[in-house]
């Protein structure tokens, strides 16, 4: 059980379990908890009742009193938010980069390196030297991305990764996020695009707009049910006269 306010839980009765090298997406409305569910997941907050397990451990507010523990679990689990704005904060991109790896004690050599290495493999040497603030709303992903990435997490959790993006810029990260999942990597995102979902994902966990899991199970078998889709408010349905006859028509909520 969670809620941000006493008496007023966001989730109960939730249980689930997720693989090392899966590829999950969460779907659901806004509102629904889905980046709630990520909060979770990435030990930001911590459940009232019941048990979250992660790596063999229990994770709760007790267990991230330990600093090393905290540390080590953050370095394992990498989180990318919905908003690049909340997340950048230094004013050079290789600062940005640095700035995981040197929290963890790392050496200075060892951070160069993992910097360089990260701004290489994702095409980012030449943004090497630029203020965040002062990059297109696509850049920024790329950096927030980078920035997670340059621990070299074991899960990437991502909220609603192509929000505001571009089509080639989409296209980088659906790319991107494959080749990871290729790589050993266990993927988790938050959307409501269903097209990235099919892209992305082998599982799905649906979450109704009263914070229900009412669906885990194959991708595919989901996104093909038009009466789920719509009972969690992720399609909908109406009908309009074309002239030559009325036509019912489905449409995604942006």
């Amino acid at each position: 059980m969670f809620g941000y306010s006493p008496g007023e839980p966001v989730f109960e009765r939730i249980s689930l379990t997720i693989y090392p090298g899966e590829k999950i997406c969460i779907l659901g409305a806004n509102g629904s908890g889905k980046s709630t569910l990520l909060k979770l997941i990435c030990g930001l907050v911590f459940p009232w009742a019941g048990q979250f397990t992660a790596f063999g451990d229990e994770i709760s507010e007790k267990y991230f009193e330990n600093d090393v523990l905290a540390k080590e679990y953050h370095r394992r689990v990498g989180f990318v938010f919905q908003n690049s704005d909340a997340q950048l904060f230094s004013t050079r991109v290789w600062d940005e980069i640095a700035f995981g790896p040197l929290q963890m004690g790392w050496g200075s050599e060892a951070v160069k390196q993992r910097v360089e290495d990260v701004l290489k493999m994702l095409n980012l040497c030449h943004l090497r030297d630029r203020s965040p603030y002062r990059l297109s709303g696509g850049e920024k992903k790329k950096v927030a991305v980078a920035a997670v990435l340059a621990l070299n997490p074991e899960v990437l959790v991502l909220d609603e990764p192509t929000n505001g993006l571009d089509p080639k810029t989409q296209r980088w990260l659906t790319e991107l996020l494959l080749e990871l999942n290729n790589h050993g990597r266990t993927i988790i995102t938050a959307t409501h695009n269903l097209e990235l979902a099919h892209a992305i994902s082998d599982r799905v966990l649906v979450l109704s707009e009263q914070h229900e899991l009412v669906y885990d199970g194959p991708s595919l078998a989901a996104l093909e049910n038009k009466e789920l889709l719509m009972s969690v408010n992720l399609i909908d349905e109406y009908c309009h006269n074309h002239g030559d006859g009325a036509h019912i028509h489905l449409h995604t909520h942006d």
